[in-house]
């Protein structure tokens, strides 16, 4: 059975990268419901059809938007209106800088010691644009009052937003504060199938120096077919819980959270 290509056809469906197909003539498509990766393109002569190239083309765009566009400050506040704030930055000076030079992205800059207010905190959180923007702005606030909801009684310092930021930051915020844990939310490196994936990166008596194995990890949070912000927090606020009372994280804090209920069913009627 031949693959669809570009020739128009008036019964073809919009696949959900823009495609056109058409289940009769195309034994790929109904595989192609199931999966974001590009699978069985198809060609014309040599090259893959027009609709598969301007997908690729459209998918490289949004993760370039992503990596370079600036954290909205104003919009991120407003989303996290209620909550104590600070704002602090790298000593990258600017994008440009902070993609060349990750060892920047790491580091605290000296002017902004003085706005992290020093206290017997048992948890930060820092809120850190990364090389996603684009995720932080999604997905972070409504990530981050979700887990807050299931920490009551914490003592949780005020919110950090961190511009030109690297997962290492959290570190050095962490130990000015004097918080046991640090939990950095963070936009991931963006896909061609994904440009707003937030990730998550908890440390245990943050300081400088800290190891990536002395983290804890949960990525691929987003809305569009990975881990929801609702579920998110629940897997969150478990290993924090875990973690202040183990006094560790990384590998040797095993996830053993129970699995989460899958979602009901939809009711059909009729």
């Amino acid at each position: 059975m031949p693959v669809n290509t570009d020739a128009q056809n008036t019964d073809a469906k919009p696949a959900a990268g823009g495609r056109s197909i058409d289940p009769l003539l195309d034994p790929w498509a109904s595989l192609r419901r199931f999966t974001p990766a590009r699978i069985g393109l198809g060609r014309t002569g040599d090259a893959p059809p027009l609709g598969a190239v301007l997908d690729f083309q459209l998918a490289h765009a949004r993760a370039r938007d992503a990596v370079h566009a600036p954290l909205d400050l104003e919009a991120l506040r407003a989303d996290l209106a209620g909550l104590p704030l600070c704002r602090v930055r790298s000593q990258a000076p600017d994008r440009a800088t902070y993609l060349r030079r990750p060892d920047l992205g790491r580091r605290l800059h000296p002017d902004c010691r003085a706005e992290l207010p020093p206290g017997m905190w048992d948890a930060v959180f820092v809120l850190a644009d990364g090389l996603s923007a684009t995720a932080v702005q999604r997905h972070a606030a409504s990530l981050l009052r979700a887990t807050l909801r299931r920490l009551p009684g914490w003592r949780i310092a005020p919110v950090v937003i961190a511009t030109q930021a690297r997962v290492a930051l959290g570190d050095e915020i962490g130990e000015a504060l004097g918080a046991s844990l640090c939990a950095v939310l963070i936009g991931e490196r963006p896909g061609l199938s994904v440009a707003d994936s937030l990730g998550v990166y908890l440390t245990h008596a943050p300081r400088r120096g800290r190891r990536d194995a002395e983290r804890n990890c949960i990525s691929n949070i987003h809305r569009s077919g990975g881990l929801p912000p609702e579920q998110a927090a629940e897997k969150l606020a478990w290993l924090m819980t875990e973690a202040l009372r183990l006094r560790l994280t990384g590998t040797g804090l095993k996830d053993d959270q129970p699995a989460l209920p899958s979602p009901a069913p939809p009711v059909i009627e009729g």
